[in-house]
């Protein structure tokens, strides 16, 4: 079981690395222009994708490019849906150029984690789902705002955990300003796909399990030592049936 899941990684970020392990995972999610990213970026990684089968995503966000996406941005509803919508159709004519399809959707950073929580910010997400004229899925946190709304408007959802993040007890991911927010060590990210994997549950922050569902596992592309972990880690994955 352990290896067929999908890994993910935020890509167009403007770290330069994607050609060091594209070729190790199986979707990505293309910046498009909120937090990071142009339409050289954009082309330019949407070439290595195809180059190495990749799925590829929309990595929408709030427009704020000095906070990398990380902080919320107070917007209205309509100055919103304008902002996401305006990033996908970026990138889709990047992929149009290409001649391949976008297959999900995935917010970034603070947008992500906002519209996991709030019925508002998710709902103008859905809103521009529902009026693209072709269906994608959305990688979604489990029991969070979002993934129900998206069930409730029949939009195909895939549960996402993190690889590379603790988890707080209410599932949700510890504060970057902490010291523990980050898996760096494999091993470590490891038994933390595992646990989800098999068990479907995640091990918090205060040592409890939680119960968790997920069918893709992220690592981020600006991660400290995003390659090796991100080498090391799905060769680990690859081997888990004869190393357990």
């Amino acid at each position: 079981m352990l290896n067929h899941i999908d890994i993910n990684v935020d890509v167009g970020e403007g770290f330069g690395n994607e050609s060091q392990y594209m070729s190790y995972i199986s979707s990505c999610n293309i910046a498009c222009g909120g937090h990071s990213g142009n339409l050289q970026t954009m082309r330019s990684v949407a070439a290595l994708a195809k180059k190495h089968h990749v799925k590829i995503g929309a990595h929408p966000s709030f427009p704020d490019k000095k906070n990398f996406g990380r902080k919320i941005v107070e917007m209205s509803p309509e100055s919103l849906y304008t902002a996401i919508k305006s990033q996908i159709y970026s990138l889709i004519d990047v992929l149009n150029e290409h001649q391949v399809v976008l297959h999900h959707i995935k917010p970034h950073g603070a947008l992500y984690n906002l519209a996991a929580i709030d019925n508002a910010t998710a709902q103008v997400i859905i809103n521009v789902i529902q009026q693209l004229d072709f269906s994608v899925k959305l990688y979604v946190p489990y029991r969070s705002v979002i993934a129900q709304l998206a069930l409730k408007n029949n939009i195909p959802i895939v549960y996402e955990a993190f690889a590379d993040r603790n988890y707080n007890a209410d599932l949700t991911l510890v504060s970057r300003e902490s010291h523990n927010a980050l898996i760096s060590n494999v091993d470590e990210a490891f038994e933390h796909i595992r646990s989800m994997v098999i068990s479907q549950k995640v091990k918090t922050t205060d040592g409890d399990y939680v119960d968790i569902k997920a069918e893709t596992f992220c690592v981020h592309g600006d991660h400290p030592n995003a390659v090796n972990l991100i080498i090391d880690l799905v060769n680990r994955l690859k081997n888990s049936n004869t190393k357990m």
